[in-house]
């Protein structure tokens, strides 16, 4: 294949990344063809069997190492876990007796709870989370 035959056949694979819902798997086969256009252009890869090694071989060299990686970067990182609510304070939607379940608000949504505490906890208290049980939070009273 001519080394501009590779040059658009990675300028393609690269805009199909640009279609697809966030995969990132044809940007480096759309980088490993654009590697062989390159090579090929010097002169250094000649034979249509030896530019569809190197195109493979370049391509899942980058692929490998790289794309879980750029999806966690491209993601944001490492999100928030849900136990790292403990600690943090939830407003009681309805009264609450001890030991009994009811609904809470925390960071904007419903949750279900479960008074951990000894004292009934109304409605509009605030409660302190102990512990996360699923979608249910355990509660205390500040």
């Amino acid at each position: 294949m001519s080394w501009w035959m590779w040059v658009v056949l990675g300028l393609g694979l690269l805009a199909c990344e640009l279609l697809t819902p966030g995969g990132f798997f044809f940007v480096f086969f759309g980088a490993g063809a654009i590697v062989v256009g390159g090579f090929a252009w010097a002169g250094l890869v000649e034979t249509a069997g030896a530019q569809w090694f190197l195109f493979s071989v370049v391509s899942l060299a980058c692929l490998v190492p790289l794309r879980g990686r750029l999806v966690r970067w491209m993601s944001g990182g490492d999100t928030a876990k849900v136990d790292d609510l403990v600690g943090q304070a939830a407003i009681l939607l309805a009264d609450l007796p001890p030991g009994g379940f009811g609904k809470a608000e925390l960071r904007g949504s419903a949750w279900n709870a479960r008074n951990a505490g000894e004292r009934a906890l109304r409605q509009g208290e605030r409660g302190t989370v102990t512990r996360v049980d699923g979608l249910t939070l355990w509660l205390r009273p500040e």
